[in-house]
This record gives C-alpha cells, structure tokens and sequence, in this order.
C-alpha cells in the first residue's frame, strides 16, 4: 500500500547553511508520529518544505503518490494537507468563528455549510461559547486551540501540528492531548508533530523520528529512540546516560 506521505532524500540550505541533509520519512494513512530535536534541528524546516513555504533543493515529496512539493501553500492545502504553526497569530479583527469559518471555506460548498463545520470544530474543542468573540480576547490555551481549529476545518488528511503543547500547563496539554486523540479516531486524518513536551509525544504518538543538526538519526518508539545513545547525546551531551527515558527532548 502507498504510504500517505512519501519524502525522499529532502535537503535544504540556506546562503550556505544547512538545514536539512537527505532527511527521507513515511507515514501512512491514520499515523501519528512525533518529530522531536533540540533547537535549531530543521523541524519547523521540514514543515515548511511540506507545506509548500519554501522548496527543497533536493528530493521529492509525495501525497497519495503525487508530487506536492514546488506547489504553493495554497495548493498543498487543497490537495489535504493542514497545519498549525508555532506562534499563534488568528485574524485578530475576526470572530472565533469566522477565523475558523475561513479554513472551512477551502473545502465547503457555502458559507452556510462553512458556518456549520466550523461551530461543529468550535463545540469539539470546548470553544463554541467563544464563538462571536474578537479573536485577541481569548487567552493562550484558547488561542491554540483556535490554531488547531482553523486547520482542522480545511478536512486535512494529513494535520501537521508545529509546537501546539507549548506553553500550556500539564492539565492544559492533557486536555488537548485527549480531544486531539477522539478528533484523530473519529476522522481518521494522519498527523505530524513538531514537539517538545514528552508527556504529549508519548500520549500521542506511535513513532517518534528526531533531526539533529539537519538529519534525520533515529525512528521508532518513545522509549526506543530515547534510550538511543545518540538521540541521548543530541539532547544532553555525551557523557549523559543512555537509560534515562524520562529525560524531556
């Protein structure tokens, strides 16, 4: 069976500095997997190259078998991808709802229709009170969860989630973790997640991939891949313990 997503020998540079080197992954239909690294690894690279904001110099990437990248974000939205991005900035004019009501529309064959989704998205994710508040009035935790709704409007079959843990107190992630996991079940959309909080990777994810300094040098479980010496290394240096699982990436 085609792998859902499908990237291979993907590199990026920028004037000199490489971002990525020969980073190739596949995820299938319904997967969840976490894409960990210390800062400055090439996460938020990666999803960009993904999503169509900047292109590779080399390799390919396919959705469905088909080329996506060197389109436009706009088109990689369209062909089913969604995504999130690590510094929530909604349309602060907007309503709650409208800011959902504008992914929606990528997909919906009428506003009405489009309203309807999103106050559907907005009830699931606890926001459906919010819904004709300015979008600046909501505080953090909401204003991710607003993140998350806009992406889940456009029907993505692959959902990339940069960093949407961040900031957020142990039961704030517990929370979203848990309607992350009944949305994902329910609607069978694949997932992607650039993430620092250990708790949420294990919760959510089946695999775990890390890049360090542009590559790609470790794919398996949580525990598999923490225990890795050099994941270990990445994160706290050399002369740390390859045993200590708990330790945050």
């Amino acid at each position: 069976m085609t792998p859902l997503l499908e990237v291979e020998g993907v590199s990026k540079s920028f004037r000199g500095l490489r971002a990525l080197h020969q980073v190739s992954l596949a995820l299938n239909t319904g997967e969840i997997v976490a894409v960990i690294g210390p800062n400055g690894a090439g996460k938020t690279t990666f999803f960009n190259l993904l999503c169509g904001v900047c292109r590779a110099d080399t390799g390919q990437i396919r959705l469905r078998g088909q080329r996506i990248d060197g389109l436009r974000p706009d088109q990689v939205c369209a062909r089913g991808v969604g995504r999130t991005f690590q510094i929530v900035r909604p349309f602060s004019g907007l309503s709650v709802l409208d800011n959902v009501v504008v992914g929606a529309l990528r997909g919906e064959r009428s506003l009405a229709l489009a309203r309807q989704r999103a106050l559907a998205i907005l009830e699931a994710l606890g926001l459906a009170d919010k819904r004709d508040q300015a979008a600046l009035t909501l505080t953090l935790p909401e204003r991710k969860r607003l993140e998350l709704a806009r992406a889940l409007a456009t029907r993505p079959e692959l959902l990339l989630l940069d960093e949407v843990m961040a900031g957020l107190r142990p039961t704030e992630c517990d929370q979203l973790v848990r309607v992350l996991t009944d949305l994902q079940r329910s609607a069978g959309f694949a997932v992607l997640l650039i993430e620092h909080v250990l708790r949420a990777v294990r919760a959510l994810a089946q695999r775990v991939v890390v890049l360090h300094h542009g590559e790609l040098i470790a794919d398996g479980t949580a525990e598999q891949v923490m225990r890795q010496p050099a994941v270990v290394a990445s994160y706290l240096g050399p002369s740390a313990s390859p045993a200590t699982p708990e330790t945050p990436p």
